[in-house]
């Protein structure tokens, strides 16, 4: 997964295009993968979310993670 933040989604979710605007909005660094073209990606989701495809699902750089947030959520943890 590298460093930095990486969002875990789909095109077609309205939250995962949600998280995206947020974070461009707020010129943050992220790195998107598609779990419909990412079996890595889908597999670390599953794993993660106790076998559910919960998305967005997004860690950053510190090592925690957020399942599907809210805006408000992402704003509180990154301060």
């Amino acid at each position: 997964m590298g460093n930095g933040i990486t969002i875990f989604g789909t095109w077609w979710c309205g939250d995962c295009l949600r998280a995206k605007r947020f974070f461009d909005a707020h010129n943050l660094n992220y790195t998107w993968v598609d779990i419909d073209c990412d079996e890595r990606g889908e597999e670390f989701v599953l794993a993660t979310n106790h076998g559910m495809r919960s998305v967005p699902t997004i860690i950053f750089e510190d090592g925690s993670i957020l399942v599907e947030p809210s805006e408000a959520k992402l704003k509180e943890h990154l301060g």
